[in-house]
């Protein structure tokens, strides 16, 4: 029985006399004596001061007993125990004249230690011997609460206070003396660490500040840009594909009770991630709910732990700088605000190529900086604190750069690390796309993202930025080069990622406008750049003594290439990479020629343009695409052509393959499609089977020439594996390229919904303007999940282009069209009225009421707008929208704007912040918080008919008690787990509650 259960029993005011009897009135003065003032000398029945006998202790003890039997309701005990419990407690009340301790002691203790110590004593534990189960837990009870009023007693004593004041001041003084004399012997830890955080972040400014633009280190330019003008922020999508996720939603209903409001069939009710309708659902990828794309620099800000893919020059190594960059910034001085999400952040760059270069353990914390080749020391265990703290930004650069049978070690070490320090910190880890599976680290919390290509507009920015560092004798060729990328496709095909945007403003310049035609092309124009015209057009001669032609440049440095593929890695020791030069060189005519072998390695490592001393000790080439070609070169010098196939199904051979075929002559090409033929025949399972077709029938775009016999083969046992079974698969084949397009069947042979919408899947993903007539045939299509992917893939295209020859024919039901820029609310304005309209980020409010007057959208969703209020710019349109949905705009408080409304729907962080609702027939609310709650309903809608219920996304249940407050409410849909659901039976019988899991 607690205290509080006595004191409802026996009232404090009549009862606290009798305890305050045990203890000794005023009169001690005020103890400021050394000696301190015992609980001994306190008490009634001993020393000189007693007014108390024993017999009286005995004779109030029964008093207590008593007056707690005589309370009406139940017994604390059995009745025929009050003389034994009244003598236990007379015995326990006893013990404080035993006690070793003073008033101040006691008090500092609290009345439950107080009470223990009494129980303790040798005569309460045999006076207590023998009670009951029950007897022995009221004498606990009223125990404690006797000993409130008795410490309540001494804190009311004058003398109490007094000595209380005395006893802290001393105690003050000697932990002051305490604290200045460790002071003296110890710096303090944090000073220690702050100084130190200063000088790293310096360091990590300048070390990560810098960004080498390729081609920009020609004539009179500087060979490397700054961070902050060269970086180009770049979107990220979430990696799992449009997926089946029913929830009910708005619909165009008269009757929010009728079945539009119910979840139907996952084929006929869902929509990509981001763009269309959801009417009535809406498919969300696996991580995030809204699964649309987000700049990549903000993934950070919205999730604590991400997976980043990308492909070879896409941009993840300068995405890590920028963020380690962004970091070290002061708040308010930042010139992009965007970022201020890191300020106070201490980033950790960890690229794996360098922790990994000797097969060593991956470091742990203390040694994060010394791995990197940071010359600083930090403080003994500084970054523990950092970490423990949660203020850490952990960049994990490279995992495609493990060797594969090495990765699993890296993803042990990653984990270890975050069972360690997994709470606050920020976790990056990039990797190219098949390096590792889709679900490597989901089990860890990560959410899967992967860089896009560059849109047009992103290529036109990088091409002005470009121009503009380079200089002013390259002005002239920006405007050539931008309307050669409008108008040629296949240049256009290759300027998807900042690297090969940078290779080819860097060509077209260097060649007076003039740009080889195809992959290969460019990149042994390229290496011809980096080579031999580099210092030669910068009049520099040969400044490292070794003046070496192309060609024999490149058949040294393809030796280190292809030792780096062969053994997995993208770094290398010095002194390894020294040795193979070394050896190579007799070989050589010219190197050997050339003078002092170490003067020759010098020279490559130096001078070629190709290699770099990364860090302390460590060779690589200055972009792993280099690598790639090189390697393949050497493969066909050699013919390796066995090595090659054994590696088919390796996902860092893919470009090696590639570029192994562009290099090989005819009759060698047909050798290698079929060994890989017979390696796909051969492979352990479909998805090995697959990623060696996909990779083959990619391989052919870079063939010369290719005998019609092997091409034919190749195509049929491609085309066994169409359409795709998964989103995976869609993916991969997609990275066949356009040819893929004339293996993908037509609406009228694609059947069955699932087929045709993973056919239009794979040709959305295939990154070439070929794609659009191909999505176009699709337009017609009776299936909300198909046009919804074609709404999708809007922004992948050229938006007039894709407008005009799509969106135009997509059938509107069921969907809704997504603006997320001026040209897309253009082009849907153009097109007329009838689309519902999803505004998308941080859009301007003139913009969307201006695509609200032109298109008159029967619904409006809007999301992920930060600075919108109000919904004004919603009632311009000729007829205003019946149903609208409103999601993470925290800004947007009052929705009174619009309506009355069908339908409104509201995620609960929405819900949140909302003051000013409209009038509504029906609700849905989405619950994604961590801590799903309805209370705010009945404030917000007390006459609310309907409300419908997703609860998908957390693990925590929901109550639906809140919603009896809601006097209109006819009837309730709940769309989640039953068993996550409280409260569905506690509403009266005109409530209709339905809780079900989604079909």
């Amino acid at each position: 029985m607690e205290p509080a259960l006595i004191g409802s029993r026996l009232a404090s005011a009549a009862l606290s006399p009798l305890v305050r009897r045990l203890l000794v009135q005023e009169g001690v003065g005020a103890a400021l004596t050394d000696r301190p003032v015992r609980l001994a000398g306190l008490v009634s029945f001993r020393g000189e001061k007693r007014t108390l006998t024993e017999r009286d202790v005995h004779k109030l003890a029964g008093t207590l007993v008593r007056e707690s039997l005589a309370r009406p309701g139940e017994a604390p005990f059995p009745g025929d125990e009050a003389e034994a419990v009244a003598d236990a407690l007379a015995r326990t009340l006893l013990a404080l004249g035993e006690l070793e301790m003073d008033d101040v002691q006691a008090v500092r203790h609290g009345h439950r230690e107080l009470a223990r110590r009494l129980r303790t004593t040798p005569a309460a534990r045999r006076a207590a011997a023998g009670l009951s189960a029950d007897a022995t837990l009221y004498l606990d009870s009223i125990t404690e609460w006797a000993c409130l009023h008795i410490l309540q007693f001494f804190t009311q004593r004058s003398s109490f206070v007094a000595r209380t004041l005395v006893e802290q001041s001393r105690t003050q003084a000697e932990l002051i003396r305490k604290l200045d004399e460790l002071i003296r012997r110890v710096p303090r830890a944090d000073a220690r660490d702050t100084e130190f955080e200063r000088r790293y972040l310096q360091y990590v400014a300048r070390r990560h500040g810098d960004l080498t633009i390729y081609g920009i280190d020609l004539h009179d330019s500087p060979d490397e840009w700054p961070l902050d003008v060269a970086y180009l922020c770049l979107d990220a999508s979430a990696r799992t594909a449009p997926a089946p996720d029913p929830r009910t939603g708005p619909a165009p209903a008269t009757d929010p009770t009728g079945p539009d409001l119910e979840p139907g069939p996952a084929a006929d009710r869902q929509e990509p991630p981001g763009d269309g309708v959801r009417w009535p659902g809406r498919a969300r990828g696996a991580d995030d709910p809204e699964a649309e794309p987000v700049p990549a620099d903000q993934a950070l800000a919205a999730h604590d732990r991400v997976l980043l893919r990308g492909v070879a020059g896409s941009g993840k190594t300068t995405l890590v700088q920028w963020l380690a960059v962004s970091a070290t910034r002061v708040p308010g001085e930042d010139p992009d605000e965007r970022m201020s999400y890191l300020h106070d952040r201490v980033p950790f760059v960890l690229p794996l190529r360098t922790l990994t270069r000797h097969g060593e353990r991956l470091p742990a914390p203390e040694g994060f900086l010394s791995a990197v080749g940071c010359p600083l020391t930090p403080p003994e265990d500084w970054a523990d604190r950092v970490l423990t703290a949660g203020r850490g930004l952990i960049l994990v650069d490279g995992v495609d750069e493990v060797p594969e049978a090495e990765r699993s070690r890296t993803r042990r070490w990653l984990r270890d690390l975050l069972g360690a320090y997994g709470a606050g910190n920020r976790w990056l880890v990039t990797s190219r796309p098949s390096a590792v599976r889709d679900d490597w680290l989901a089990a860890d919390g990560f959410t899967d993202l992967t860089l896009s290509p560059m849109s047009r507009r992103a290529v036109t920015t990088f091409v002005q930025r470009w121009h503009r560092a380079a200089g002013a004798d390259a002005r002239t060729y920006e405007q050539p080069l931008q309307d050669a990328l409008r108008s040629k496709q296949d240049l256009a095909a290759l300027a998807t990622n900042p690297l090969m945007c940078g290779l080819i403003c860097a060509l077209h310049r260097d060649r007076r406008g003039f740009l080889p035609r195809g992959r290969k092309a460019l990149y042994e124009a390229a290496l011809a750049m980096l080579l031999t015209r580099r210092d030669r057009e910068r009049d520099m001669g040969a400044p490292s003594g070794v003046d070496l032609a192309e060609a024999p440049q490149i058949q040294l440095v393809q030796r280190l290439a292809y030792w780096m593929t062969l053994n997995g890695r993208t770094q290398m020791d010095r002194s390894r990479a020294e040795s193979l030069v070394l050896g190579a060189i007799p070989a050589v005519p010219e190197a050997a020629a050339a003078g002092d072998p170490q003067a020759v390695f010098a020279h490559l490592l130096h001078r070629s343009g190709l290699l770099r001393e990364s860090s302390p000790g460590a060779v690589d080439f200055v972009h792993r695409t280099f690598q790639d070609h090189l390697a393949a070169k050497a493969i066909v010098d050699e013919w390796h052509i066995g090595v090659l196939v054994r590696h088919a199904a390796d996902d860092q051979w893919e470009d090696v393959i590639r570029m192994s075929v562009a290099h090989a002559r005819p009759r060698e090409c047909a050798e290698i499609f079929t060994e890989l033929l017979a390696a796909a025949d051969a492979a352990p399972d479909r998805a090995a089977q697959l990623r060696i077709l996909v990779v083959a029938a990619a391989a052919m775009e870079q063939a010369t020439e290719i005998a019609p016999s092997v091409r034919e083969a190749l195509l049929s046992r491609t085309a066994e594996a169409i359409p795709p079974r998964t989103v995976q698969e869609a993916r991969a084949l997609s990275a066949a390229g356009p040819l893929v397009l004339d293996l993908l069947p037509g609406p009228e042979e694609a059947g069955a919904d699932d087929v045709a919408h993973m056919t239009v899947v794979t040709a959305s993903l295939v990154d070439s303007d070929a794609a659009v007539p191909f999505l176009a045939r699709y337009a017609g299509h009776p299936s909300v999940r198909v046009r919804s992917q074609l709404v999708w893939s809007w922004d992948r295209y050229d938006h007039a282009e894709y407008a005009r020859d799509v969106i135009a024919a997509i059938d509107p039901s069921g969907l809704y069209f997504t603006v997320r820029n001026g040209e897309q609310a253009r082009s849907l304005a153009a097109l007329g009225g009838g689309r519902a309209v999803h505004f998308q980020g941080d859009l301007p409010e003139e913009l969307i009421a201006a695509t609200v007057r032109s298109c008159a959208p029967p619904a409006v969703r809007i999301s992920r707008n930060p600075r919108l209020t109000g919904l004004d710019c919603l009632t311009d349109a000729p007829v205003p929208p019946r149903d609208v949905e409103i999601d993470r705009c925290p800004a947007l408080t009052d929705l009174s704007a619009v309506g009355p409304l069908t339908t409104l729907l509201l995620d609960d962080s929405q819900l949140a912040v909302v003051a000013r609702v409209p009038d509504v027939e029906g609700v849905q609310v989405e619950l994604r918080r961590a801590e799903p709650t309805l209370r705010r309903v009945p404030e917000l809608f007390p006459g609310l008919p309907f409300l419908s219920v997703v609860h998908l996304w957390q693990d925590e249940p929901v109550d639906l008690s809140p919603l009896t407050a809601v006097d209109g409410l006819r009837r309730i849909l709940v769309v989640g787990d039953p068993a996550l659901v409280l409260g569905a039976d506690g509403f009266p019988s005109h409530v209709s509650v339905t809780v079900r899991m989604p079909e």
